[in-house]
């Protein structure tokens, strides 16, 4: 057995496990005492270590993550607490399992008087990174040791203090604490009736995730899609805006629009009320209705149901463009001044898009129709979403349009077709090559 000290890192295969396969099943057992309250936990991180969704926070109120990857056996706080980690259930997605360990209330790390972590595989002891509290100060949690994927798995002995504890460590890896509700930049909307008082961090902890959010180009998040009966049979996807408060009823009509990139490079397009598609056949996306108005006590909502079986129904991987239009039609206005946002909710797992279109050259140029608020990119085991920010050039009608871009990533254009409500798809195309399926 090896003995590790902070910082150091090892392979597994180096660690005595002969033939390491994903196939074995290793224990991480941690133990602190000190006569303190010390919950411990496992974060499942993907490969940007950011928290994938709230199922792989693996604790003492949540002890198993879906088709039982990671599970923790034993005491739920304090103690000795043990989590088995099966190799051949854990989903790509997932490259990062961090053991972590919290105190409550007046207590801090420098008070442990004992700390203990040991890796074992099939029941034998393989590793031993042990804690000493007077490494530490006042941190109120520790990142223990974690198992990361680097061209094998490996495991590394970490110790790294957070002095805002639990949520020092949420926001850390991307997700959220329950009552940090961040204000939106709204104007010309009524304050928010009053939240109800903070709860302790021990009652926020059963409930700790609410959601992720995504603000900027280039960040991402990916949702593991589940197998079998009890998995999620729908993906939702909900754009919003609010009215601007110009006095005009007629130009808070927007449209959210998606375009569907195949694995085969032709695309197709979903609106409503004229292309609303179906769920469980072609295009495997159904549009709920149009809407056609917002206001300042009732911001509007359109929203898609997409086929989480997608890529498999379309032979392979799919991308989704979503995007809010507004018709010239409906009168002259800014799109950022509506401040879309798109939500896109699967099981428990909620992802938000929430780019400030306010602080683009767009912005205030009411001749821009079309922004784009999400891509997804979908295969048969999960979803990576980000925002986009793109927007149309001024005065164009234009559909965002996708290509593939090598084998992760798209390539995103505003040269699409135009479409229009009622129109001929092809009317106003006749010098535009590209055309939707």
């Amino acid at each position: 057995m090896k003995c590790f000290t902070r910082g150091q890192k090892a392979t597994l295969a180096s660690l005595g496990v002969e033939g390491f396969t994903p196939t074995v099943s290793l224990s991480v057992a941690l133990e602190l005492t000190g006569g303190l309250e010390i919950d411990v936990c496992c974060f499942g991180l993907d490969e940007q270590g950011r928290l994938s969704d709230e199922r792989y926070f693996v604790f003492y109120n949540q002890p198993q993550s879906p088709c039982g990857a990671v599970s923790a056996k034993g005491a739920s706080v304090g103690a000795r607490q043990v989590f088995q980690i099966d190799f051949s259930k854990l989903p790509t997605t997932i490259k990062r399992l961090v053991f972590s360990a919290t105190v409550n209330g007046l207590a801090a790390m420098r008070q442990i008087t004992r700390g203990l972590v040991q890796v074992s595989a099939s029941g034998a002891p393989i590793a031993e990174y042990q804690i000493q509290g007077s490494d530490y100060a006042d941190e109120k949690a520790l990142m223990l040791v974690e198992l990361y994927w680097k061209d094998g798995w490996r495991l590394a002995a970490t110790g790294q203090g957070f002095a805002a504890g639990l949520p020092g460590l949420l926001k850390h890896f991307g997700g959220e604490v329950a009552e940090e509700r961040p204000a939106l930049p709204l104007t010309n909307v009524p304050p928010p009736l009053p939240d109800a008082p903070p709860q302790p961090l021990t009652a926020v902890a059963k409930g700790i995730l609410q959601k992720i959010t995504l603000t900027k180009p280039g960040q991402s998040h990916s949702l593991s899609l589940e197998k079998g009966a009890s998995a999620p049979r729908k993906m939702i996807v909900r754009a919003t805006w609010v009215d601007n408060g110009d006095d005009s009823d007629d130009n808070d009509d927007l449209d959210l629009r998606v375009g569907i990139l195949l694995a085969d490079g032709r695309m197709r397009f979903i609106c409503a009320p004229d292309r609303v598609g179906k769920f469980d056949i072609e295009p495997f996306i159904r549009h709920t209705g149009d809407v056609i108005s917002a206001s300042l006590m009732e911001p509007a909502t359109e929203t898609v149901e997409v086929n989480p079986a997608i890529a498999q129904s379309c032979g392979g991987k799919v991308a989704l463009v979503f995007s809010v239009y507004s018709a010239v039609s409906n009168g002259a206005v800014s799109v950022a001044s509506l401040r879309p946002t798109m939500r896109m909710e699967y099981g428990q797992q909620t992802v938000e898009c929430a780019f400030d279109f306010t602080k683009t050259k767009a912005a205030f140029d009411d001749s821009v129709y079309t922004y784009v608020i999400g891509i997804a990119i979908i295969d048969k085991d999960s979803i990576r979403l980000e925002p986009s920010g793109m927007t149309s050039s001024p005065g164009s009608e234009s559909t965002p349009w996708l290509e593939w871009n090598g084998s992760t990533g798209v390539k995103l254009s505003m040269n699409g077709p135009v479409v229009f409500k009622g129109a001929d798809a092809y009317a106003e195309n006749h010098e535009n090559y590209r055309r939707y399926v």
